[in-house]
């Protein structure tokens, strides 16, 4: 082998290398990685961050009538608060998710859930026999006002 093969096989060795946008982009996802948990921190908007505290709490129970119908109850003395007519989408909805939960653990619909109104503007939904819970401000003020209406209802 001549000097003039092996001189031809090092400039060929030097021109096959890993791409440095490959790099460029990974480094550029963990920095984006990093400076999201970073802001999600100082924040205090994660999704395990401590709930403020409750300012108004209310136990409601929810019963299915056969005309479609849905009967508020409050969850203490059994009373009605009121019967929702119509469709009731985003009260139904909300419902939907904590209920399918209590249906897989094979839990009645008879056990009340929490309407909790917070300190700091929040109102949550939570379902204490499964622990689950929907933020209800996350779907806007007119879904929220939906169920915060019942944190003031009298019985009928």
């Amino acid at each position: 082998m001549n000097l003039s093969q092996s001189s031809g096989l090092t400039r060929k060795a030097r021109t096959d290398h890993f791409p440095r946008w490959v790099l460029y982009c990974a480094a550029g996802i963990i920095a984006f990685s990093l400076i999201s948990v970073g802001l999600i921190r100082i924040t205090g908007n994660g999704p395990d961050q401590k709930a403020a505290a409750p300012t108004v709490q209310r136990s409601l129970v929810f019963q299915d009538h056969t005309d479609g119908g849905v009967r508020v109850e409050d969850g203490v003395t059994g009373k009605t608060l009121t019967v929702l007519q119509g469709e009731q989408g985003f009260v139904r909805g909300a419902l939907r998710a904590l209920t399918r939960e209590r249906y897989s653990r094979g839990i009645g619909s008879d056990l009340p859930f929490d309407l909790i109104a917070r300190v700091d503007g929040r109102v949550t939904l939570f379902d204490p026999s499964t622990g689950q819970r929907v933020d209800l401000e996350s779907f806007g003020p007119t879904n929220t006002a939906e169920f915060s209406r019942f944190l003031a209802m009298r019985p009928e």
